[in-house]
């Protein structure tokens, strides 16, 4: 399918991503400022840095889930991150205009979601300690931030294929979840915990900020192309089934075909 054909076809989809990785970062946004700015009232009541940060980890589970499960999620299949998208589309699930647009819409929608975020908060968004959630290596290290962005995002990516291709199939956006938070309240005083290149780019645009922004274009791209073919070699007799984190029978596929029983175009 060309290009006109695929805007013309599966432009909800592309929108879909958009809003999906920019709420994601509203989010973000928004609960690590509730947390983190010393001037607002949860920063005085919780003096502890690292429940703080498990309690942000709770949050953005909490929020990867609900987009995941929600009705337009399941449309789109909730990549929100270039990194899953282009692991999908070597392995054939998501055709090349479908991995372009929804690239393209990820890095779109978090960065309006970034600039949403700082028109509503300003200063305590926007200045220390919160730096609009820019994602850069911890006092540990470059290398440190470069090991850790590849480790999360290959095992992210493996559980992602593992479940979803199972009969527990349903499960997938909760273990997605639960990694999310698990990461940013143990990895990210390593690397900010990234994983996606969009999401790091949503933050460091708007901030000028490009601190080891290539770890973030790398490193999740290359952990989440690694699983997929440790995951290929593993299971030749069974490869992925879809490239959907949660699919639905009554919900369209643009990426396996499926399409409802009553179902119109769009």
């Amino acid at each position: 399918m060309g290009m006109l054909a695929s805007l013309r076809r599966h432009w909800p989809e592309y929108l879909i991503e958009a809003w999906a990785l920019g709420m994601f970062m509203v989010s973000a946004g928004v609960v690590t400022a509730l947390f983190e700015h010393p001037g607002y009232a949860l920063n005085l009541a919780i003096q502890d840095a690292t429940l703080r940060r498990a309690l942000i980890g709770l949050s953005m589970g909490l929020t990867a889930v609900g987009l995941i499960y929600s009705p337009w999620g399941r449309r789109s299949g909730a990549h929100m991150n270039p990194a899953v998208t282009l692991t999908f589309w070597r392995m054939g699930k998501t055709a090349n205009w479908d991995a372009f647009f929804y690239a393209f819409s990820q890095f779109l929608g978090g960065t309006l979601g970034v600039l949403l975020v700082k028109a509503l908060l300003r200063d305590p968004f926007t200045a220390p300690p919160v730096n609009y959630v820019v994602t850069t290596p911890g006092p540990a290290g470059v290398m440190t931030a470069f090991i850790a962005e590849f480790a999360i995002s290959a095992l992210l990516m493996s559980v992602v294929l593992r479940v979803s291709n199972s009969k527990h199939a349903k499960f997938t956006g909760l273990c997605a979840g639960a990694l999310v938070a698990f990461y940013i309240a143990v990895e990210a005083p390593l690397s900010g915990m990234s994983m996606n290149p969009a999401r790091s780019f949503a933050s460091a645009w708007p901030a000028g900020m490009w601190t080891s922004f290539w770890i973030y274009l790398t490193a999740p791209v290359l952990g989440m192309q690694s699983a997929a073919s440790l995951y290929l070699m593993s299971r030749k007799e069974k490869p992925a089934a879809c490239a959907k984190l949660m699919h639905s029978d009554n919900q369209r596929c643009i990426h396996c075909g499926h399409v409802p029983v009553s179902s119109g175009e769009f």
